[in-house]
């Protein structure tokens, strides 16, 4: 049974390692993150202006360009890497260490970020490889790379932990809520929908027969 097609349970969490040190590891308040993310973009970004190694406009641009392309990378690793076909025991493990268990306890608040321990390892590996082939224009670059991902895990959290507004907003909790409950193999994206637009990749149940409160 592929385990990104479990039933979900709205109650309760889920324990991956005997060991309670291991475990701490794999759980993480949703503060612990957004702080050292956002403060970290925002410290390479002053750092970037301050010193002249990027013109404010340029940085701006940048920044932009970044925080986009961060939100394709979301994307294609919920799509590709997340959701990839359990078809072995190794994938099968992989894919539900890293993401199942998250399907099968989605209201478990404390799994809905990578672990800081993992996330800025891969955070420091991804700058001094950013800087390797953009130079000083990582200085804006990496702040808006990271400030995408920050803004995910603020509303991966916020469609999860809190009930859906009444405004436009509420698309993001149908289209995720479409996720999770009806359809996981389609509404990869969480911070907007735009990349399942274009890589058709939309739900197939139309908004009005999904019930939003579910997420």
């Amino acid at each position: 049974m592929e385990h990104s097609t479990v039933k979900p349970k709205n109650t309760g969490k889920k324990q991956l390692f005997k060991n309670p040190v291991l475990e701490s590891l794999t759980r993480t308040h949703i503060s612990v993150p957004l702080i050292i993310f956002y403060s970290a973009a925002a410290v390479a970004l002053g750092y970037g202006l301050v010193e002249g190694l990027v013109t404010p406009l340029l940085a701006v641009i940048i920044f932009i360009i970044g925080f986009v392309l961060f939100t394709l990378v979301e994307y294609c690793i919920h799509r590709f890497i997340f959701h990839m076909e359990p078809d072995n025991k190794v994938k099968s493990s992989i894919q539900y260490n890293f993401h199942g268990v998250h399907h099968e306890y989605p209201k478990d608040k404390a799994r809905l970020a990578m672990p800081p321990v993992i996330s800025v390892v891969l955070a420091t590996l991804l700058f001094f490889a950013f800087k390797l082939t953009l130079g000083n224009y990582v200085f804006a670059f990496y702040p808006g790379f990271l400030s995408g991902y920050a803004t995910y895990l603020c509303f991966h959290y916020i469609v999860h932990a809190f009930r859906p507004p009444k405004n436009f907003l509420k698309v993001l909790w149908i289209h995720h809520g479409i996720h999770h409950y009806k359809e996981s193999d389609r509404a990869y994206g969480v911070t907007s929908p735009m990349w399942d637009f274009l890589f058709r990749t939309m739900p197939r149940v139309g908004a009005k027969n999904y019930k939003a409160e579910k997420v």
